[in-house]
């Protein structure tokens, strides 16, 4: 049966309305797949990255720098050390890693305050012994002995750093960090630094260190919050001749991956005892400057660095009682009632909020509000004069601008990661 002209045409204009519909719809899915956000990448510290340090380490005395924080992930069966047992997601200490790992010889273990496990007070003094898992000698960077010596470096060809900062000035594991390079410079002895992210990477803020200032809580020209990760800020270390007498040491940093300095990190393990959560660390660069006043900063509760309050200050529906537990024997106000503010429900901060400070302060005796720890804390007098003269936080911020704008082209000298 033969087909008319006109049906032939209408059924060639359906087909084609079909064929085109469905084209539309396959280019509408695909490019719905590929506006899609990807997931983010896992980090991955230097100490994860196996392949990239064993080399120097081979066949070598090593000392490891280091504390509880120093752990590594295990990805890859073939990557585990041969007498170590462990899978595809075995975590392990460095230390106990290295110890197990065939021709590789850990002589010591050097740790910073806080000690190895992280349990001590801060300001507290750490003894010398042996680590209980390894037997390895343990060696204190904190008190007397700050800076390793060369007795306690003879033998050693290799010095491994692995330490989680938070990236604030007054946070001390990065002044042993410059004590370390410092000695391994001195004895020629090669310093790797596996880099861990700076969960307050994400800004820069604070007033300039001055050298007349100088202190264990602050030992470098460089603001509050500096922005930087610790192996970006040793390679600053070296790079700027910071070390006595202008010494370089042979430093190896190991990168991060999937990281920028934008990325929202958590820790796996708190980096020191008063510094439990993500929300005490973030707040923990704008409330440190309570420990140098007459104000508590939660020590001897359960939200350290995420309260504050005294005795003296105003009465609110928010009180706390300080008593003694893990990293605070004898906090300020032990058995006190003291009132303030909880602001651990705060929105993560980009910046210093002098705030709460600047509060306290019009709320406190002005005679006994500071003491001498605050300006080795701000790193300068000013601070406190501009406090005590009634100047506003935008005030005081602004007087900080120029300096943090010469700091950040020291900086950008350094950065690893956008």
């Amino acid at each position: 049966m033969k087909l008319s002209f006109t049906y032939v045409f209408l059924l060639f204009l359906v087909l084609s309305f079909q064929l085109s519909s469905c084209a539309r719809q396959q280019k509408k899915s695909t490019t719905k797949e590929t506006i899609q956000p990807k997931e983010p990448k896992t980090i991955k510290t230097g100490a994860d990255r196996i392949d990239q340090y064993l080399p120097f380490l081979k066949n070598k005395n090593i000392a490891i720098v280091a504390n509880q924080t120093s752990i590594l992930h295990v990805l890859q069966r073939a990557e585990v050390a041969p007498n170590v047992m462990g899978s595809a997601t075995t975590t392990h200490h460095l230390v106990d890693y290295l110890h197990h790992y065939d021709g590789i010889n850990v002589q010591q273990v050097f740790a910073p305050e806080h000690g190895f496990r992280g349990k001590a007070d801060a300001g507290e003094a750490i003894a010398d012994g042996k680590d209980v898992k390894t037997n390895i000698p343990i060696i204190s960077l904190y008190g007397k002995n700050k800076k390793p010596s060369p007795e306690q470096l003879k033998g050693t060809d290799v010095v491994v750093f692995d330490i989680q900062d938070v990236g604030a000035r007054f946070y001390t594991y990065i002044s042993t960090l410059h004590y370390v390079m410092e000695a391994c410079a001195e004895a020629t002895i090669p310093v790797i630094v596996l880099d861990r992210p700076n969960p307050n990477g994400h800004y820069i803020d604070g007033p300039i260190l001055e050298p007349e200032h100088k202190s264990f809580v602050g030992m470098h020209p460089v603001p509050v919050v500096y922005g930087m990760t610790i192996g970006e800020y040793a390679q600053m270390i070296n790079g700027e001749k910071w070390l006595a007498n202008g010494v370089q040491c042979d430093l190896t940093v190991i990168p991060l991956e999937n990281y920028t300095h934008q990325s929202i990190y958590s820790l796996p393990i708190k980096p020191s005892p008063n510094l439990p959560n993500d929300i005490s660390i973030n707040l923990y660069p704008s409330l440190c400057f309570f420990e140098g006043t007459n104000v508590s900063a939660g020590r001897g509760t359960d939200k350290q660095f995420q309260i504050y309050g005294s005795p003296f200050l105003e009465k609110t529906n928010f009180s706390f009682t300080p008593q003694p537990n893990e990293g605070a024997k004898y906090p300020k106000y032990k058995g006190e009632l003291c009132y303030g503010e909880d602001i651990s429900t705060h929105q993560r901060l980009a910046n210093l909020n002098l705030s709460w400070l600047l509060k306290a302060y019009k709320q406190s005796p002005k005679k006994d509000f500071f003491n001498a720890f605050f300006t080795k804390l701000a790193g300068t007098k000013k601070l406190q004069q501009q406090i005590e003269q009634g100047l506003s936080e935008k005030e005081i911020k602004t007087s900080w601008q120029q300096d943090l704008e010469s700091f950040k082209k020291v900086r950008e000298k350094y950065v690893l990661y956008k």
